[in-house]
């Protein structure tokens, strides 16, 4: 038996979370065309012939303006020592940069550069991005799109080959470590996501706060009482296209009820961060 744990690293936006719910063949993690969207690190798990593999999706390392967006790159950087295996994925669509370099500079030099979204690319500049990227060092680099899946079997062909021998660390029915609670509340997230401007996804925190089957009751933190009725939409429409769209990703029978509440400058308020769950450590 052979198993392990994989960090998914990177800038923001390069498409982690799109590569690990392409790698594990179900959704297992949110995603969505803004920056930051993951928050935590989700763990998703790979069964195969003989190995288990678990991958963490971790949250994109970037300048960080408030408590927040310290805490997520700690989670980032806290992913990287216990892994057996880093893939350090970049965006064949945007110039490699300081970005870049600067996450590169944190990991191991046998970790394995995955150059994403080559769809997105004509064929000479995947080869221009490819020899840029060859600056870093590493072992291994493997060009892929994490949204047609090409290049992504070769990818995990050589993940598994990597992986040492161990124990089965999750059951095999067991695709993420996500609590139902937690999924939820990433749910409502990024349906949100789909229906904000851009300047309100980063103010946006999703919890569940109240479990009495088949009735879940789950509360939109924003931080400015001009963010609610955003949130709320005209005549409540945005929360009723949310609800409605998460309760089709839920169990028949569910009852899903939104609250929106303000709590005023909550990314950067430990005590807010704490019970959200955005922890460093």
């Amino acid at each position: 038996m052979r198993s392990g744990f994989v960090s998914i690293v990177g800038r923001t936006g390069v498409g982690k979370s799109t590569l690990l719910n392409r790698i594990i063949g179900e959704k297992v993690t949110v995603a969505s065309r803004h920056k930051n969207t993951t928050r935590t690190p989700v763990r998703g798990i790979l069964h195969s012939d003989g190995a288990q593999v678990v991958f963490v999706d971790t949250p994109g390392f970037h300048k960080p303006k408030t408590v927040l967006g310290q805490r997520l790159n700690s989670a980032a950087s806290g992913s990287i020592p216990g892994a057996d295996v880093v893939c350090f994925v970049v965006d064949a669509t945007q110039p490699i940069g300081k970005g870049d370099e600067s996450v590169a500079s944190r990991i191991p030099k046998s970790s394995i550069c995955v150059l994403n979204k080559i769809d997105r690319a004509p064929h000479d500049e995947i080869l221009r991005q490819l020899a840029r990227a060859s600056q870093f060092g590493f072992s291994e680099y493997f060009p892929v799109s994490s949204r047609t899946g090409r290049g992504v079997d070769e990818l995990v062909h050589e993940i598994v080959r990597r992986m040492p021998e161990g124990p089965e660390y999750f059951p095999e029915d067991m695709i993420s470590d996500y609590s139902d609670e937690e999924w939820i509340a990433e749910l409502v997230r990024e349906e949100l996501l789909k229906r904000t401007r851009e300047e309100l996804p980063h103010s946006v925190a999703c919890q569940v706060t109240e479990v009495d089957w088949p009735r879940v009751r789950c509360e939109i933190l924003v931080e400015r009482d001009s963010q609610k009725p955003i949130v709320v939409g005209k005549g409540g429409q945005v929360l009723k296209e949310v609800g409605t769209a998460v309760r089709k990703q839920m169990p028949d029978g569910a009852f899903l009820e939104l609250f929106v509440r303000v709590e005023k400058g909550w990314q950067g308020r430990t005590d807010v961060l704490d019970r959200l769950g955005y922890n460093p450590k």
